[in-house]
């Protein structure tokens, strides 16, 4: 809609905004007339019309097969247009119209805007199915035919209310008429059957549903303004009541087609099952990162009594082996603390890359700098983990192995995202300056337990390639390249 209305119209930014928030709602009245809406805009030469949106009835038969979305037709063709246009009313005049054997009756409702038509909603009704109305269906067109008044007064889409159609009431969900006073003077089945989950045991019909509902929500539950005011219909609003075990979502549509206030439309739907199950999700969320909690504080009891053990060895191979292991328990602390801040399975490995470079480069305090360039991005916790240790085994293997005592030097993480979305990787090397490789050192042979954990890692468990070569001036290289997720080859 955007670029149809910027190549072809001369209606500004705030005019789209206010089309767009018309096509955010207008669901709502396609379902009501049990008709088909196109939305023509006249072009800047006001010679044509071009088509710039479409919506199709949940409740009847469509009147188009065809995308209308982008024709142009030209000025005159279309009378009621002109005249819906032109003199700013809804047009009802003329003949039902016949498409492929189909009679529809053509009716045009002026979009207004601050004083200003900004086009026109032809409103197309497939005459096909027509039968004598229910007092549903009745219900249903004459709030239709009030919002539509509404549309050409530009009294709606209520300014500020943008409404997520996926997550709000529909017209088949529920729906209670009101009059001015907020009285009942009409409940569809569905919306009786959702009060009667609340624990409404009469008809709605000529009862307060703002009272009413006051009376279902326990008294201890706090409603904002007031429940009975909410329901009353006096403003657009959204909101829930919950009693009796059940829960009902309701959308609040004041009635002004004439300019004054003669009752509201009340959409609801029963979502009781659905926050049911928002509910369990938040407890399983909350349980999940409790866990993660309690294993990031058991490795660190872990790595403390290590780290007691490691103090009462007299031999400094065993000392630095028990050393080692503190640093590869704490790299899997350091992933469980992040995912027990998360309310999912992933993680920003940034952060645990950075923790992770402080932590190693405890061995050498002073002597070597450790940096990270790039970004590693948002990770899996099952991919998180295993690389956390790889990074602690490689920066560990080029602190140790790379320097002398008392040298000094560099030591650089580089991640780089790339790949297809099919097939995302990430491009990781870590980089010293120091003392190099030996001539005949073959890094997937050498049985170093460190690199034997690496090799491992990558190639087991994360389904990625290592290798580890010289670098192009002085030091070591090693590269990997993993796939994004894990068991991609």
């Amino acid at each position: 809609m955007n670029d149809l209305v910027r190549q072809h119209t001369a209606l500004d930014d705030s005019d789209l905004e206010w089309l767009h928030l018309l096509v955010s709602e207008w669901q709502l009245l396609s379902d009501l007339s049990f008709a088909d809406l196109v939305l023509w805009i006249p072009t800047r030469d006001g010679t044509r019309y071009v088509s710039v949106a479409q919506m199709r009835p949940n409740t009847g038969p469509t009147s188009y097969q065809n995308d209308m979305v982008g024709h142009m037709v030209p000025r005159g063709r279309r009378p009621m247009l002109d005249a819906a246009l032109d003199e700013g009313r809804i047009v009802r005049e003329g003949d039902p119209e016949w498409r492929e054997e189909v009679p529809v009756r053509v009716e045009s409702i002026p979009v207004r805007r601050d004083g200003r038509v900004l086009g026109v909603i032809a409103r197309n009704t497939n005459l096909l199915t027509v039968r004598t109305p229910s007092r549903l269906e009745l219900t249903y067109l004459q709030s239709a035919s009030d919002l539509a008044q509404m549309i050409a007064g530009g009294a709606f889409p209520f300014p500020g209310q943008q409404v997520d159609m996926d997550a709000s009431p529909r017209a088949g969900d529920g729906m209670v008429r009101l009059d001015a006073d907020g009285v009942v003077q009409y409940a569809s089945p569905n919306a009786l059957s959702a009060f009667h989950r609340l624990g409404l045991a009469a008809d709605l019909v000529g009862h307060h549903l703002g009272e009413t509902a006051a009376q279902l929500a326990p008294s201890r539950a706090p409603v904002d303004e007031g429940l009975a005011k909410l329901a009353s219909g006096w403003a657009p609003r959204e909101f829930e009541v919950e009693a009796n075990g059940g829960v009902i979502q309701l959308r609040v549509i004041p009635l002004k087609p004439k300019g004054s206030h003669i009752g509201s439309l009340v959409l609801l739907r029963d979502v009781t099952e659905l926050r049911r199950r928002e509910r369990e999700l938040i407890t399983k969320d909350a349980t999940i990162r409790e866990i993660h909690h309690r294993v990031k504080n058991n490795l660190q009891t872990v790595a403390a009594l290590l780290r007691l053990q490691a103090r009462r060895i007299g031999s400094p191979e065993g000392r630095e082996a028990l050393e080692e292991a503190v640093r590869r328990v704490g790299s899997i602390a350091i992933v469980h603390e992040t995912l027990s801040q998360n309310l999912d399975e992933r993680v920003e490995f940034d952060e645990i890359a950075d923790r992770v470079l402080a932590m190693v480069a405890e061995i050498s305090p002073g002597r070597v700098t450790t940096r990270r360039t790039g970004r590693f991005g948002i990770l899996d916790a099952e991919v998180a983990t295993p690389l956390s240790m790889v990074l602690t085994e490689l920066l560990q293997n080029a602190l140790e192995h790379g320097f002398g005592p008392g040298e000094q030097g560099t030591v650089e993480v580089t991640a780089v995202r790339g790949g297809t979305r099919a097939d995302a990787r990430l491009l990781i090397s870590v980089q010293d300056d120091g003392r190099g490789l030996p001539a005949d050192f073959d890094p997937h042979r050498a049985g170093n337990l460190g690199l034997q954990i690496v090799r491992t890692l990558v190639e087991g468990e994360l389904g990625g390639r290592f290798d580890m070569v010289p670098a192009s001036e002085r030091g070591t290289r090693v590269v990997l390249d993993l796939p994004v997720r894990p068991g991609k080859p």
